[in-house]
């Protein structure tokens, strides 16, 4: 997918650069595969504010996506390749031999007919999932799981992709997005291919009203507020408040959450370098 610049007819556009959608082959998704999708607007459940800036946007259904590919040894064809608001990638909806309908995410290149398949004998081709036993060093994969039968949980994102470097034991050794290398067990699932949409990250909203309408409010900053309301509030003119912080007081830019005793820490090789 490519992205488009917008003439400067009306400061919204001026900044604009969104996505053409020449991919998307289909605007009706499959009705069968919906489910509706509840806006919080940041509300606990007794009605009170937990999460700021979130509120409004427009109304959305949630595209049930299959990220455990189970039907080993079925094929399916692609029938639509279709635009998820729920997610920065494209999906794709199947079709198996035996008429079942899934949505998947979409890796780049996908298109509308091809032959998915998933299991442990099939071919390492885009589209396909196979245990990371089964898949050639140094392929590109994406929907990673972590656990067996777990689902995908890595690298969903548009554009994302890992890469599978080695194999030890029972355990293959992956470079993640983030540029973390990790071992994650060679019983867990992967397909092959980078995700869709790869232009995601050049897209620019040019207006306050395009966030909006994905439900995000206005954000901000702490040095703005008052020393009653943030760690970084207060001082005269635009004095920031001493090192940054969020608003309970926990330090950022720099500050290490992790915490080190956590028992997974032991599978990461080398630390993400973004």
């Amino acid at each position: 997918m490519a992205v488009k610049k917008f003439n400067p007819v009306t400061p919204g556009t001026r900044h604009k650069v969104a996505g053409t959608f020449t991919d998307i082959t289909c605007s009706v998704p499959e009705k069968s595969l919906l489910e509706p999708k509840k806006s919080s607007g940041g509300r606990n459940h007794v009605g009170k504010m937990t999460v700021r800036y979130i509120g409004g946007g427009h109304k959305q259904m949630y595209r049930v996506i299959d990220f455990k590919r189970a039907k080993d040894g079925m094929a399916a064809k692609v029938a639509t390749i279709e635009y998820d608001p729920n997610r920065s990638a494209r999906i794709a909806l199947i079709v198996y031999a035996d008429g079942s309908k899934s949505y998947i995410l979409a890796p780049n290149g996908l298109k509308v007919g091809q032959t998915v398949l998933s299991g442990e004998s099939v071919a390492p081709e885009v589209g396909n999932t196979l245990l990371l036993a089964n898949i050639p060093l140094g392929t590109i994969v994406h929907a990673i799981e972590l656990y067996p039968g777990q689902g995908a949980v890595l690298a969903r994102s548009a554009g994302t992709y890992a890469q599978l470097l080695a194999r030890e034991g029972k355990y293959a050794i992956i470079k993640l997005p983030s540029g973390e290398t990790r071992m994650v067990l060679c019983a867990c699932r992967a397909t092959i291919g980078a995700v869709s949409n790869p232009d995601h990250s050049l897209e620019q909203h040019g207006k306050a009203g395009r966030k909006r309408w994905l439900g995000r409010r206005p954000h901000n900053r702490g040095v703005t507020m008052n020393p009653v309301d943030h760690p970084m509030g207060g001082g005269e003119g635009r004095s920031s408040g001493g090192h940054p912080r969020s608003r309970k007081g926990l330090l950022a830019k720099g500050y290490k959450t992790r915490n080190p005793k956590k028992t997974t820490s032991k599978f990461i090789i080398s630390k993400k370098t973004k």
